[in-house]
C-alpha cells in the first residue's frame, strides 16, 4: 500500500489508556510506511512511555486553537478520531479548504474514522464499519465510519504488531529482572497494574500468607496508582510479610519505576500472572499469553459489568475465573475466592491467543479498509 498522511486526534481522558493505545497504532501504522500526525491534548505521559518518540510520527499539541498551517504540503488522508474525541474544528476546516483548492487534480476528501473503544460486547460486530454523512459545518457531505476493535472477525481486530511473538521469543527473563535490579529467587512473579480495587487487601493478604502453589510470591507494583494503593494498606499495617518457616517471606514487595510501552510488555512476560487494567494492558495481556486478571474500567452508570461479563464469555473463563474476576471488580459482594489454578488458567489465555492471532490485527484492517476507500 502507498504510504497516507494519518491524522489521529486523542483526548486524554484518565489515566493512560487513550495516549497508550493511541500511541501504539501511531508507531504500527509508522512501521508499516504510514506517515502519521498523532494530535493530544495531552502528551505528557508520552516522555516515559515513549521517550524516544518514534520515525515516522509526529506528536502535535492539540490545543484550543491549534497550527494547521502544515496541511497545505501534508494534506491528511485518513483522519481518526480515537474514543469518540471530535477533530479540532480548525483541523477540519483546513482539510476541507484543501480539498477545495485542489479538487482539480481529483484529491479525494479525508477518510474520516471514528475509533471506538474496545468491547467484547454483541453490539461491537453488529456497529463496525456503519457510516453516516457528516449534516454540517465545514465537511457537510463527507461521510464518517465507525471503527470498532474486538475479538472476532466481525470486529476490527485487536493492535499487535507483526514481530511481537517474535519478540517474546526472544524475551531474556533473567537478565531483565537483573536490569531492573530485582532480587528474583525463584519465586512466583505476580505483576500488578491496576486502579483501586476493593479486594486488593484480601489479595495480598492471602499472598502474604499461602503464597502462591506452595511457592513465596514476588510481587512486582507498576509506578502510579498500584503503588499509591499498596503503599496505603502498608502504612495502614492491612499487610503482614510474614516470614515462613525458612526465614523468608511469602510476599515480598517490588515498586516499579515509570515503565515504558516495550517494558510494560516485558513486565508481563517475565510474569506467571498479571494483574492489567483498562484497554491497552488487557491487550497486552492477551497476547503474553500469561494468565491474567482484568481490573475493567468502572463506570457510574454500571456498564462496566456487561462489558466485563462479555469479555469473559468470550475467553470461555471458567467458573472459578469468572468469580475471581467479579469480586476484583467490587461486581460481587463476597470474599475474594483463590486465585484460580494457574495451569488451567494457562491453557485458557494460550488457547485465546491463539484463537485472536489468525484473526486481522487493528492496523492491518485499517490499512486495508483505507486501501479500499481513499
Amino acid at each position: 500500500m502507498r504510504s497516507l498522511q494519518w491524522d489521529i486526534f486523542c483526548k486524554v481522558i484518565d489515566n493512560f489508556g487513550d495516549i497508550g493505545v493511541c500511541w501504539r497504532l501511531a508507531v504500527d501504522l509508522a512501521g508499516r510506511g504510514q506517515r502519521v500526525r498523532l494530535w493530544a491534548d495531552d502528551s505528557t505521559a508520552l516522555a516515559w512511555m515513549a521517550p524516544g518518540g518514534c520515525d515516522g510520527v509526529q506528536v502535535l499539541a492539540w490545543t484550543e486553537h491549534i497550527d494547521v498551517g502544515m496541511l497545505d504540503t501534508a494534506p491528511c488522508d485518513v483522519l481518526i478520531e480515537a474514543f469518540g474525541s471530535e477533530t479540532a474544528i480548525e483541523f477540519v476546516a483546513s482539510s476541507a479548504r484543501t480539498c477545495l483548492a485542489i479538487s482539480k487534480n481529483d484529491i479525494q476528501k479525508p477518510l474520516w474514522i471514528n475509533l471506538e473503544y474496545l468491547s467484547a460486547e454483541p453490539y461491537v460486530a453488529r456497529s463496525h464499519g456503519l457510516s453516516h454523512i457528516v449534516s454540517s459545518g465545514p465537511a457537510a457531505g463527507w461521510r464518517k465510519t465507525f471503527y470498532y476493535p474486538g475479538f472476532t472477525p466481525e470486529t476490527g481486530g485487536l493492535l499487535r504488531e507483526p514481530d511481537v511473538r517474535q519478540r517474546q521469543a526472544n524475551f531474556d527473563r533473567t537478565a531483565w529482572f537483573r536490569q531492573h535490579r530485582i532480587d528474583w529467587s525463584g519465586e512466583r512473579v505476580i505483576s500488578l497494574f491496576c486502579y483501586e480495587p476493593p479486594a486488593l487487601a484480601q489479595l495480598l493478604d492471602d499472598l502474604a500468607n499461602n503464597g502462591l502453589g506452595g511457592k513465596p510470591v514476588r510481587l512486582l507494583v507498576a509506578a502510579g496508582r498500584a503503588t499509591q494503593a499498596v503503599k496505603t494498606l502498608e502504612n495502614k499495617q492491612e499487610i503482614s510479610l510474614q516470614p515462613n518457616q525458612n526465614g523468608r517471606e511469602r510476599l515480598s514487595i517490588s515498586y516499579l519505576p515509570l515503565l515504558t510501552q516495550i517494558d510494560f510488555d516485558h513486565l508481563l512476560w517475565a510474569s506467571d500472572v498479571n494483574f492489567v487494567r483498562g484497554e491497552d494492558s488487557i491487550v497486552r495481556a492477551l497476547w503474553a499469553g500469561k494468565p491474567f486478571v482484568w481490573q475493567i474500567y468502572p463506570q457510574s452508570d454500571g456498564a462496566h459489568g456487561p462489558k466485563l461479563g462479555a469479555f469473559l464469555n468470550m475467553l470461555g473463563a471458567r467458573p472459578d475465573l469468572q468469580a475471581f474476576h467479579h469480586c476484583w471488580n467490587g461486581l460481587a459482594e463476597t470474599v475474594l475466592p483463590p486465585l484460580p489454578d494457574l495451569d488451567a488458567w494457562g491453557r485458557t489465555a494460550s488457547k485465546v491467543r491463539l484463537r485472536l492471532a489468525e484473526q486481522t490485527d487493528l492496523t492491518t484492517g485499517l490499512l486495508e479498509f483505507a486501501a479500499k476507500n481513499r
